[in-house]
């Protein structure tokens, strides 16, 4: 798991896929975080993305760093404590100006039965579970 966190920061952006329906959504995102030994991300729960992931929480990531690239596979799970979100807030200070812990717009999700594939041009695939 850390060697994908590493992976997904290296990256900077990296793009988060969801279904709405049966049409697949991708958007650029940018935070991880490690909390409690689980990977996070974070969104705001006004935004669709946080609502396609409570519909059906399967997603998929996809990031390049280098000359390698990241697939992941995983269930978003939804952690509304505030310790979870003050995490995040407290990786990404920029954050802080948009999202506080406790304002109900701030939603941070943990990746559960992650399967993460790395790539590239030259090596064969690395798989990491978590």
């Amino acid at each position: 798991m850390k060697e994908v966190y590493e992976f997904l920061k290296k990256s900077e952006t990296y793009y988060l896929a969801t279904v709405e329906g049966n049409q697949p959504r991708v958007r650029p995102f940018g935070t991880v975080n490690i909390f409690e030994d689980k990977l996070y991300i974070q969104t705001g729960k006004v935004k669709n993305v946080s609502k396609q992931m409570l519909m059906n929480p399967k997603i998929e990531i996809s990031g390049m760093a280098g000359e390698k690239w990241i697939r992941v596979e995983a269930a978003a799970v939804e952690d509304d404590r505030i310790e979870a979100k003050q995490s995040m807030l407290d990786a990404y200070p920029f954050l802080q100006g948009m999202y506080k812990a406790d304002d109900g717009d701030t939603q941070v999700l943990f990746l559960k039965d992650a399967t993460a594939t790395i790539y590239s041009y030259s090596d064969a695939p690395v798989v990491i579970r978590f």
